[in-house]
């Protein structure tokens, strides 16, 4: 049975540009919708998508239910929508494609829907687990600092909480981006892995001199004891070198840049692991910010400024997206609110 057909192939190649080029879709969000047509092709057996039928959607619907994840468990209604959605528009936009337009219509992209009852499902909002800013202080003072790799990751997750920068942004920040006297740094798209490459201007969070220092320590550690420029990176590479075992191992740092940000999540599991604490990503952060921000802004304008201090272009992106309030929140708001309303 064959695995690949060519034309198949060299349509995917034009889509892929197209959502590049076009849609301006990241890496990561190429690889999902690869993933998610690949599924579609093996079930079908690698067929010409010009041979597509409707009921080969019915079909693929039902058998992606009944398949299973890695646990064992059913995939998860979110992921059905994120790969149903990903084909739907696939093959919408295939049927506008020459040689496909006499075989596909857009209305067959329908079939590819998944049903309303799951689709609320699949985009339902569930609470989220966040990090309280004493849980983050607790993991910052119980990571060492004796070599330089450790100082090093104390100071990244100082530096998260600071600036709410996310880990693509981290891995690839250099020490001109960094102004530790104004107390800012400069999200400069021309070199920081920024989402949708926008560039913007962070000021440092007010989130504790003890945190700041943290960071100002590291940059004029790297600056005035290790004598690097400005070109160097902020959080530099692990140096990898064979020891004295003859196995590979960390021998300090290495003068040049993460090449993507899977370490930066590393660290951050290693840290709240040792601080005996739940895992929580450098995302996570971001959130914990914006709800400092419903705690601290006390005007829209202020909150304003908060959100476009996360690099948000709207405030209620920061509103919406990030300022969800707890469970826990809810209710001690609500039997206040009633408290107050017997007594009136």
């Amino acid at each position: 049975m064959t695995n690949h057909n060519p034309a198949n192939e060299r349509i995917k190649r034009q889509y892929f540009a197209y959502l590049v080029e076009a849609q301006g879709y990241s890496e990561q969000s190429i690889d999902a919708v690869a993933k998610a047509i690949d599924r579609f092709e093996v079930y079908t057996r690698h067929k010409d998508f010009k041979a597509f039928h409707i009921e080969q959607a019915r079909a693929f619907k039902r058998d992606l239910s009944e398949q299973r994840g890695r646990s064992g468990e059913p995939l998860s209604k979110a992921t059905l929508y994120a790969t149903l959605t990903a084909l739907k528009r696939f093959f919408v936009w295939l049927a506008g494609q020459a040689g496909y337009k006499s075989r596909l219509t857009y209305a067959d992209a329908e079939y590819f829907n998944l049903s309303a009852k799951d689709t609320r499902i699949a985009k339902a909002t569930r609470p989220e687990r966040v990090p309280t800013l004493e849980q983050i202080r607790h993991v910052i003072r119980s990571m060492p600092a004796a070599t330089d790799i450790e100082r090093r990751d104390r100071a990244l997750i100082a530096f998260a909480i600071l600036t709410g920068a996310r880990d693509g942004a981290m891995a690839s920040f250099k020490l001109r981006h960094i102004d530790v006297v104004e107390g800012k740094v400069d999200q400069d798209a021309r070199d920081v892995r920024t989402k949708f490459s926008k560039s913007f201007v962070t000021t440092f969070f007010p989130v504790g001199g003890d945190l700041r220092g943290i960071v100002v320590d590291w940059v004029n550690y790297l600056r005035q004891e290790r004598l690097w420029g400005l070109d160097d990176p902020l959080f530099p590479a692990t140096k990898v070198a064979i020891g004295e075992t003859l196995r590979f191992e960390a021998s300090g740092l290495d003068r040049k840049h993460w090449s993507s940000a899977g370490p930066i999540r590393t660290i951050f599991k290693a840290a709240f692991k040792a601080a005996g604490l739940p895992y929580f990503n450098p995302h996570s952060f971001r959130k914990t910010l914006a709800l400092l921000g419903g705690d601290l802004c006390e005007t829209a304008e202020h909150y304003k400024a908060w959100s476009q201090n996360l690099g948000h272009d709207h405030v209620l992106t920061t509103f919406t997206s990030y300022g969800d309030v707890s469970c826990r929140r809810q209710a001690e708001i609500i039997r206040a609110l009633a408290e107050r309303a017997v007594s009136s």
